[in-house]
Order: structure tokens, then sequence, then C-alpha cells
């Protein structure tokens, strides 16, 4: 039978912790979050089966199994860190495959990625295209965003955040139309639709009891191909504030209403499978996934 062996990245994580009596210190010194490398030190308390530190407070200490067991762990990283390798001639970097949605990718993982790149430069990044709703295998990636319900059986599926959805328009398309001053005037209008963005809980919102899903017209199940359908006057369609701020702010489309929908019926996630997270690349880049969109 094979030894199962500690993870790498989870005793890295111990020693530097023991090493500055702190995890703040210790995840700046290994540029990661606090809460990463609390994470860890969870991790490596699970598998040794003891608890590593105590916490008083604000303030942490070594268990007596943890001083113990430090010396074996500062041991053994010596011996690994030591060991000559005349023959290597260039270090294997850590990489990592992401699958996610075209529309995440644009408008918000490509204006922030370029702080995980130059945090964590030893890391290669590879990005990869999903359909929502349809690509649900993670079988070719490590991590993947998905924009839906966040009912994904059997792997780890954590909320990264979700945005309310409001109606927009061109404004050579309202010309063509009677005036939109509530929502009920959308009668005159053509909807615009999408499985990622139903209509019907914001016609709830709206007021529109009665309303039903729109079953006819243009329907495009990519919420970039959407807001393109209805920049070029299509319809009337519905939108979150990161893909549209550009074209709001350029009067290319406006907003209709003032009704948001605050709790839309999708959202984005991050899921992966349990195991792929003691990989410390992955460790490390869902650790600034949740920090880098926790404030969207």
């Amino acid at each position: 039978m094979a030894t199962r062996l500690p993870p790498v990245h989870a005793l890295s994580a111990f020693e530097a912790a023991a090493r500055h009596n702190s995890f703040a210190i210790a995840a700046e010194e290994l540029c990661i979050t606090p809460s990463a490398l609390s994470h860890r030190i969870r991790l490596l308390e699970e598998f040794v089966g003891e608890r590593l530190f105590y916490r008083d407070g604000r303030s942490i200490g070594l268990s007596e199994f943890g001083r113990r067991y430090l010396d074996v762990v500062r041991s053994a990283l010596r011996t690994l860190t030591d060991f000559p390798m005349p023959h290597r001639n260039a270090a294997v970097q850590p990489k990592i495959k992401v699958m996610l949605p075209p529309t995440f990718a644009r408008h918000l993982l490509m204006p922030r990625i370029a702080d995980f790149t130059q945090r964590h430069p030893e890391i290669v990044v590879e990005l990869y295209l999903s359909v929502p709703l349809y690509d649900l295998s993670l079988s070719e990636s490590d991590v993947e965003i998905r924009f839906g319900a966040g009912n994904y059986p059997n792997i780890i599926t954590e909320k990264l955040f979700e945005e309310p959805a409001f109606a927009v328009a061109s404004p050579a398309y309202l010309k063509s139309l009677p005036p939109m001053k509530s929502p009920a005037d959308l009668k005159q209008a053509t909807l615009l639709r999408s499985a990622l963005e139903p209509w019907q809980p914001w016609f709830e919102a709206a007021g529109l009891k009665d309303w039903v899903e729109p079953s006819a017209g243009l329907r495009v199940d990519d919420l970039g191909l959407l807001l393109e359908a209805v920049r070029h006057g299509y319809g009337v369609g519905l939108t979150r504030q990161h893909f549209a701020e550009e074209l709001l702010a350029r009067g290319e489309i406006v907003e209709l209403f003032d009704i948001r929908l605050r709790t839309p019926p999708h959202a984005y996630y991050v899921v992966y499978e349990r195991a792929v997270r003691e990989r410390p690349e992955v460790d490390t880049f869902i650790s600034w996934m949740q920090n880098a969109f926790r404030n969207i």
C-alpha cells in the first residue's frame, strides 16, 4: 500500500507560521491570504490528527505536539532544499488550468489577472472558455468559474459574487417605440431571451405578476452577445453592472426604469474537486479569486 504523505504546501505554511509566530506574517511571506494559510494549517492538522497551534485571542503558539512536529518538518524541508540537482536546467513551473465563461473572462477576469501574475510569476495560468449551463465537466480543468444556480453535486461549489439584473436598451431602439414610462410598456417591445438571464424573476420584481417568460424572438445564451444584441437595437435585454458599465457610460445603451433584481437566479461560482486544492498553485489561485471578487 502506498504511503500517504502530507501536502508540502501545508508543511511550508506550518513552518512559516511557527517561525514568525503569526499567521498574517507567514501568509505575507508566502504571498497568500491569511485565510488560505489557515486552510493549509487545518489541512495539516487533519492529516496528523493533532492540533499544531493553540489560539489565545489574537495570538498563537505551538502545541506540545506542534513543537515536536516542527523539528521533523524543518529537517524534511531542509533535506529537500539542500539536495543537489546539478542536471536540472530549469525549475518546472506549476501550472493551473481554468475554465470560465467568455463574458466573465473578458469583463471581469482580464482587468484583474495582472495582479495575480505579478504576485505569483512562478505560476502559469492557462485560460479556457466554456459555455455556461452546458459544459459541466471538470475533466479538462483544475478550476472552473460557472454562471448558474450553484447546484453542482459532488464537487466543491463556492459563490464568488452575484449582481442585480436590470433592463437595458439602445437609444435608437427606444426611439422606435412608444415612451417607456412603466414596466408594463414593455409589451410594445421585443424582449431578448437568454437562459442565463430569464425574465420571469424580473417581471415579479417589477410587479408584472401575470407576465410569463417570452417564447419568441432572438435567443442568445452568451451574456456578452446578449449585450451586443441590445447595443445593435434588436430589443430590450437584461444585464449586470460590470458587463454593461462601459456601454452605459458611453450612452450606447440606457437602463430602463429603476428596478433591479437584487436576488437574480444565477450567480458566479468557483468549482473544483476537493483533492485538487491540495496543490499549492490551485489553492493560491482560488484564494486570490475569492479575495479579488470579495467586494465586487
